[in-house]
Order: structure tokens, then sequence, then C-alpha cells
């Protein structure tokens, strides 16, 4: 079987066409789907009008999937592998804690000693406007890098916190910061990442870095901002604008992504994610 791609950007992603991912697929033809995701990074599925079970099992097509156990508070009520990133209310009235997830350049994860390989969010409700999500091609800024800036940071180590994503300052949002720093203690990963599957490197950082390992804040600040900006700037990003039932997958080991709130926060953005665990990486760094 042979599907049909269309390009999304210069940059990275594809729209897998004509496609029903519940329906029989052969191990061959999953094979395309797979050669498909390494070479663009991200890949679009429209029109998938499909139960939550479909989600976890196409999911799974890629490998193991995460509990969630890092985001207890995030997790669907009775599903743990779906992950919520919705702002509609919790049954007790109170705002949802995964009402701005998202709203920095990060890959999933990465706070973990199992930083993810895949994530894939189906689209259930979104805004009349707005809402969108940005996504970066990390492998790309690496190549784009000099070979002076390549050797600098050949041996870094990034040190990714849990925990800094925009909350307000009520009750139950400064309970859930604390809870996020209790289970995720501050991880450190290679700042270059070989992929362990196309063996491209790739700048693995985004806005949970806050230092280098073996560096102050102040000192690692200016090399992190600029590897930041480099990473997505606009001929290495792709904007998605999402419709219902959009399922969309990116690689995390080399891309970046970062949803937008650029919507009327009284209409409901809902998306609900499964996250495909990766290989183990990092160490725990004590004193962070």
């Amino acid at each position: 079987m042979t599907f049909k791609l269309r390009k999304l950007s210069h940059g990275l992603g594809a729209e897998v066409c004509d496609i029903d991912v519940t329906a029989p697929m052969s191990e061959s033809a999953f094979g395309e789907i797979h050669r498909a995701f390494l070479d663009y990074g991200v890949l679009l599925f429209r029109n998938q009008n499909i139960t939550r079970e479909q989600h976890l099992a196409f999911s799974r097509r890629f490998g193991e999937l995460d509990r969630h156990d890092a985001f207890p508070s995030d997790r669907h009520p009775t599903i743990p592998e779906l992950m919520l990133v919705t702002n509609e209310p919790q049954p007790d009235g109170t705002p949802s804690v995964s009402r701005y997830t998202g709203r920095r350049w990060h890959t999933d994860m990465s706070h973990t000693l199992e930083p993810s390989l895949g994530s894939l969010l189906r689209c259930w409700k979104i805004p009349g406007v707005g809402g969108d999500t940005l996504f970066a091609n990390t492998a790309m800024a690496y190549d784009a890098l000099s070979p002076g800036m390549q050797k600098l940071i050949a041996h870094l180590h990034g040190i990714h916190f849990s925990g800094g994503r925009k909350l307000d300052s009520t009750a139950a949002d400064q309970a859930h910061v604390a809870e996020q720093k209790k289970i995720s203690p501050p991880v450190a990963h290679p700042v270059v990442r070989v992929h362990p599957e196309t063996g491209r490197k790739a700048i693995y950082l985004g806005e949970k870095v806050k230092r280098f390992d073996g560096m102050t804040e102040d000192e690692s600040k200016p090399l992190i901002e600029y590897l930041n900006c480099h990473s997505t700037k606009p001929e290495f990003v792709y904007r998605h604008q999402w419709r219902e039932n959009d399922i969309v997958m990116w690689d995390n080991r080399c891309t970046l992504h970062m949803a937008l709130g650029d919507f009327d926060q009284n209409e409901r953005r809902h998306m609900e994610r499964t996250t495909v665990v990766g290989t183990p990486s990092g160490y725990v760094v004590a004193s962070a």
C-alpha cells in the first residue's frame, strides 16, 4: 500500500492523505507511515472521528504508551494513557490545571529519564479562531549551526525542569506546581542528541532548560537563548491550524512544539494526547 503524502512546510511535516487509522493495516503499510514519521518529524491525519480506544490502539503501533505518572493531575480520570490538554472546567467547576499546557517551546517528557519518542494529539474541540500549535525541526536547526558552534555544544548537558508552565495564583494551581516539583526532580540530557533511528543529530533544549550542568544560570542563559531562538526560526517551523478530528503526531527526539493562546479563553479547546515512551536518557541532577 502506498500512501499519498502532502508536505506541510519547508521545514517539516506531512499530511497522510485519505487514510482511516482504524482500518486494518498490514505491517508493510504501517512501515510506510513509520518511515514518513522519521522523514518528516510531524504527521497529520485529518478527519479521524475515532473513539478513545481507537486512538490508543493506533498509538500503540508506535510503541509502549506512557501512563503519565509525571502528570497525575492532567490524566484522563479513568484512562491514564490519555493526557488531557483542555480549558474545560473540572467537574467541581474549578479551572482545568492543563488549560495553559504547552505554551512554551518544549519537547514532551524531557524532564524525565525516559523522554518521549513521540506524541499523538487528537483534537476534539477548537475555538472559532486561533489555538494553533507551532512545531520546529531541531535536526535541521543543528545542521545549520556553524562547525564551531557544533563543537562548542557537543558535550554540554541541559538541565530540564518540570513545573514551569504558566498558571494562575489559585490554591489548586500552586498545589499543582508543588506536585510537579516533587514528582519530577531536574534531569540533565545531552544538548546534542543523536536520534536512535535515523542517526541525525538534533538540538535538545527548549524552555524547560534553565542552565547547563556545571554552569550557573547567568553563564548558561545567553547560549540557551541563542540556541532556542535559532531552533525556532521561521525556516524551521510549521504552524498547524487545527480542525476537529485532526490527529497530529510528532517526533519528540528532533522537534520542539508550542501551543498558542491566541484565542478567546471563553471558547473551548479540548485535546487528548497519547505519549509513546522513548529510550532512557540523562541523569537526575541532585543539586539543581
